[in-house]
């Protein structure tokens, strides 16, 4: 290593009541009710990455927590360890196949998993990464929904569980593997955490604990150490963001970050009675002067939208690229069918008015799911038939050609540029008779608040005017006409 030696302990090849070092060590993403509820996410199946017998450790050892990482995160597990060989098993015969259970914690390093993208080799193979004991319990006899999983760190228990409340019961898991490959005598499959796992940092103790009525693994007990060698920067680095930050402490607040923004029902009526114009304006006396979506107007009337951008980008038309991304379940359709309730379809067409963007169809589609409206800075075609789902609109125009003609279908919720000004997925989308605006979520509240303000204030003006005084002094207001304002407050 050219000179620099890790300070981690050597991988023990055959942790403490293991009848043999392991040839496999498969491990479930999420199979516990409890953390696909934290997560948000529920699988329909189960699904598995694995772990290399070099991360293997027993307990009294210790983990370290590499230089330059900060989410080293704990996740007690039951550890099902295989006695005879299981090849294309049924769920009903699959735990005759098992030798014993025991303790395990599947270690893992959220600042490294953005690379490998679910199959955690550096996030979750370092050395010690998997510790598993002190005890084995004899599967005979044991009901693969009645084990208990507890976890302590430093004394506080943080998980108690049990595989009742598995997604995914154990031996439905063991006839799963066995489809796609044969596990084999001293195999390992760490079957999943509940909630409750998160952040451990230099100095805890990590204690897990599995049991059955009469019997237990004991504690197996793991010590968090800091790494001192850093990675060479011929590999992947360590990175992370508020999203892994959340998931490895469990929740954004045990993470100490702010709830995502929610456009309230009160927020989303503010925005409602005020006029773009003066948000605009608002937006500009904050800096932000390039947020007008550019050239768009509205299909309907008097039509206004509010709501948050959920975005779909196109770009040129080019044969093969159509052929691949252009038919089937593609990016167009799968926006206009996941639409939320009160967002805004926002289109990035390049400002392309020689085709469509969107049609009848899929504005029936947008309607049904509840969406705001659409913005795009190209074509509508079907342009009176959109207009007569009552689905608010702001285009370029109207153009009889079908998106393929112009465009491919490229991407969906990602950052885009429409009409000249970035919108990204969530900014909040305000459009009237003036135009369409961005506003970003954290400024929304303060500028609506502004901007009805400042319209009270234009009202009593505009007021004055209508009275015959001289707009000079009154618009804006100077010291002797904005005390006359405030009296009348």
């Amino acid at each position: 290593m050219d000179g620099q030696h890790s300070t981690a302990p050597p991988p023990h090849d055959r942790p403490s009541g293991l009848p043999s070092r392991p040839g496999k060590i498969i491990a479930v993403h999420i199979s516990y009710a409890s953390r696909a509820t934290q997560r948000g996410r529920t699988p329909d199946q189960p699904s598995y990455f694995f772990k290399p017998a070099s991360s293997l450790a027993g307990s009294g050892g210790v983990v370290e927590r590499p230089h330059g990482t900060e989410l080293l995160a704990f996740e007690g597990e039951v550890a099902v360890v295989i006695g005879t060989p299981a090849r294309w098993v049924t769920p009903e015969r699959a735990w005759d196949h098992v030798a014993a259970i025991t303790a395990a914690n599947d270690l893992g390093i959220y600042d490294l998993r953005a690379v490998d993208r679910g199959s955690n080799v550096r996030s979750k193979g370092g050395d010690g990464y998997t510790p598993i004991g002190p005890e084995l319990i004899d599967a005979r006899g044991v009901d693969p929904a009645a084990i208990r999983v507890r976890t302590w760190v430093n004394g506080e228990l943080r998980q108690d569980d049990c595989t009742a409340g598995m997604i995914f019961p154990l031996p439905r898991l063991i006839a799963d593997l066995s489809q796609h490959l044969t596990l084999e005598t001293g195999d390992i499959v760490l079957t999943g955490t509940p909630a409750g796992s998160t952040v451990i940092v230099p100095g805890d103790v990590v204690e897990v604990e599995v049991g059955v009525p009469g019997a237990s693994s004991g504690r197996l007990v793991t010590t968090v150490t800091q790494g001192t060698t850093p990675f060479s920067d011929f590999g992947a680095q360590p990175r992370v963001d508020d999203t892994q930050r959340a998931e490895a402490w469990g929740s954004r607040a045990a993470a100490g970050l702010p709830e995502p923004f929610t456009l309230t029902d009160e927020l989303r009526e503010q925005l409602h009675q005020a006029p773009v114009a003066t948000l605009s304006a608002q937006l500009r006396k904050r800096g932000l002067d390039n947020v007008v979506v550019e050239g768009v107007r509205p299909n309907l009337p008097g039509a206004k939208i509010v709501g948050t951008a959920k975005t779909l980008r196109f770009m040129p038309n080019r044969e093969d690229l159509a052929k691949s991304h252009g038919g089937g379940y593609n990016a167009q359709k799968r926006t206009f069918d996941t639409v939320g309730a009160g967002e805004v379809i926002v289109i990035e067409a390049r400002g392309e008015t020689g085709s469509a963007t969107l049609g009848d169809i899929l504005a029936t589609r947008a309607v049904s799911r509840g969406a705001a409206g659409v913005v795009t800075d190209g074509g509508v075609r079907d342009y009176d038939a959109v207009a007569a789902t009552g689905l608010p609109v702001f285009s370029l125009g109207a153009h009889p050609a079908v998106l393929g003609r112009r465009h491919v279908p490229w991407d969906v919720d990602v950052a885009v540029a429409c009409g000249g000004t970035t919108v990204l997925p969530g900014d909040v989308i305000v459009g009237d008779s003036d135009g369409v605006i961005v506003i970003p979520p954290h400024l929304a509240a303060e500028v609506a608040d502004a901007a009805l303000a400042q319209e009270k204030e234009d009202q009593w003006v505009a007021e004055q005017v209508a009275r015959g005084n001289a707009i000079q002094g009154l618009f804006p207001p100077n010291a002797e006409w904005r005390a006359k304002y405030e009296e009348t407050r």
